[in-house]
């Protein structure tokens, strides 16, 4: 097909404008074979979405690569100036996926030759420490590169203003009119004045052995990085908290970015943890841990009587706020606030009510989450999502933390182990008291984003009366996001909107079944109609 001519001229001028020898031969290619695909790769720059920039590597405005990076980091530059915090410190990290060293060099280079102190980390590390560094050190800002657990062929760009916490509306707006008013990319200076920050790791890893509250030690662990960054950090972690016995999927241990075991390198995934849970079966393991790539979610496996399971999102997200909320120290958080999202289980409200303290829901993401209630967190003890995000220790990392939440889980089940109990026991026990939420998800990939706004509009102009036998009420969730909630009788509940990191969109499912006296059939009725509703949500959103 022949080329328009305004695309041409675009892609000759980004070519020119390109710092990479490499990319400049890319896009060339692209543009001398005519290629369809050029339209995409010039359709405009990356946009921040629910945890910063995300993107395919590869050249071209529309993509990660070292003009995107550097135009981006000069727009971040230009807004800190603005609010008058030239010459601060700012924090760079990385993760191991391709294209992460150069990105967060250039990165350092820009802020650098704009003023900046700029503090490397010193090797590849879970972006939990990249967060922890940004509060800990006081810098107006800090940046992961990092694509969490998307495909092996995407990295991204995440970004933390001061005091640790994400970007939210209007900020984002206003640095990506910053970027986009940046010259190109081979006019932005660029420097190698900056210092690696070779302390942060280990203080990190000081912080988080702290957060047991028990003295129970006795817990064989099996754990698996997933092929990312978050194995050393982990091992340490949990050994300096007295947790000897672990052991690690050998194969998955060692940063790879091609993630060669695993399909998509996410610990929700089916089949991403089969081999961990092959090997927490083979040791006679009490606990299985999976970390997501850049180590900021946290998934648990347990034994059962069939076998291992991995625990749901949601059901690790309980656990762990009642362990904290029942070892609080109320002197040191005479208010204390917990936080959810409007996706995750209703359960932990319950769970706040019991225990007397302050519970807040919030959109989709932890930018919001370690804002809730007051718009700052103020006296956040704990916030999970059912993506497998939990932050136990929200003091100092005002994010997700996988390591942090992987050393609490193990203290727990060392503690109940310890009592003749196990993480199951103690779920049963919350779904009697609170009752039986089962939970889901239908998501829906796509190749064309237009199927999700279509999706969307129609089901807005045509709003659903029923779904799975039970009548439903619909609300919307604009303008703070796209979204949509059905509501009916019974706890159910079901959250539609598209996703902030991925081509999806995401439905997630709920439904509650109190408990009399027969908790397994409270357990077998909730099943069965998690079920049905989870067909006939698959109907409603499919075209």
């Amino acid at each position: 097909m022949a080329l328009d001519e305004q695309l041409r001229a675009a892609a000759e001028q980004w070519i020119a404008d390109d710092v990479d020898e490499s990319s400049q031969a890319e896009l060339r290619a692209l543009l001398d074979a005519e290629d369809p695909e050029l339209v995409e790769r010039m359709s405009g720059l990356p946009r921040f979405g629910t945890a910063g920039l995300r993107a395919p590597v590869r050249a071209g405005a529309n993509g990660m690569n070292r003009a995107v990076v550097v135009r981006t980091t000069a727009g971040v530059a230009a807004w800190l100036a603005e609010q008058g915090q030239r010459g601060g410190v700012v924090v760079i990290g990385r993760d191991a996926r391709h294209g992460s060293e150069e990105f967060a060099a250039d990165a350092a280079g820009v802020l650098a030759a704009a003023g900046f102190d700029v503090r490397m980390l010193p090797t590849p590390l879970p972006t939990p420490v990249l967060a922890y560094a940004t509060r800990a050190l006081e810098a107006v800002a800090g940046i992961q590169i990092t694509a969490s657990h998307n495909p092996p062929g995407d990295n991204g760009y995440k970004l933390y203003l001061s005091g640790g916490i994400q970007l939210v509306d209007p900020v984002d707006g206003e640095i990506e009119r910053a970027i986009a008013d940046t010259p190109a990319a081979t006019a932005v200076p660029r420097s190698r004045s900056w210092s690696i920050a070779d302390s942060v790791p280990d203080h990190y890893v000081s912080r988080v052995a702290l957060l047991p509250r028990g003295s129970d030690r006795e817990l064989r662990v099996a754990a698996t990085a997933l092929h990312g960054v978050g194995a050393r950090t982990l091992k340490q972690a949990l050994r300096r908290a007295g947790f000897e016995d672990v052991h690690l999927v050998a194969e998955q241990a060692d940063p790879d970015p091609d993630f060669p075991s695993v399909g998509f390198p996410n610990p929700e995934e089916p089949g991403a943890t089969d081999e961990l849970l092959k090997l927490a079966a083979d040791i006679d393991a009490d606990l299985a841990i999976a970390l997501d790539p850049d180590a900021d979610r946290c998934a648990l496996g347990v034994p059962t009587a069939d076998g291992w399971r991995m625990l749901r999102g949601d059901e690790t997200g309980v656990l762990l706020a009642w362990h904290v909320l029942s070892t609080l120290d109320p002197e040191e958080h005479p208010d204390p606030l917990v936080a959810t999202t409007i996706v995750s289980s209703n359960m932990l409200r319950s769970i706040a009510a019991e225990f007397g303290v302050r519970y807040a829901e919030t959109l989709t993401g932890f930018k919001w989450l370690v804002r809730a209630g007051d718009g700052a967190g103020t006296g956040l003890v704990y916030a999970y999502e059912e993506a497998l995000g939990h932050s136990v220790d929200p003091e100092r990392v005002r994010d997700k933390d996988g390591i942090s939440a992987a050393v609490l889980a193990c203290d727990l089940t060392a503690s109940l182990i310890a009592s003749d109990d196990h993480l199951l026991d103690l779920l049963d026990e919350l779904s009697t008291e609170h009752g039986v939420h089962e939970t889901g998800q239908v998501s829906v990939r796509v190749t064309d984003l237009e199927v999700i706004d279509r999706t969307m509009r129609r089901l807005r102009e045509q709003p659903v009366a029923e779904l799975a036998g039970t009548e439903v009420s619909t609300g919307d969730l604009l303008p703070e996001t796209d979204g949509l909630v059905l509501t009916g009788s019974g706890g159910l509940r079901v959250v539609i909107r598209p996703s902030g990191t991925e081509p999806k969109l995401k439905c997630y499912l709920q439904v509650v079944e109190q408990v009399s006296d027969d908790l397994a059939g409270a357990k077998r009725r909730a099943a069965e109609r998690l079920e049905e509703l989870r067909r006939a949500v698959s109907d409603l959103v499919s075209e």
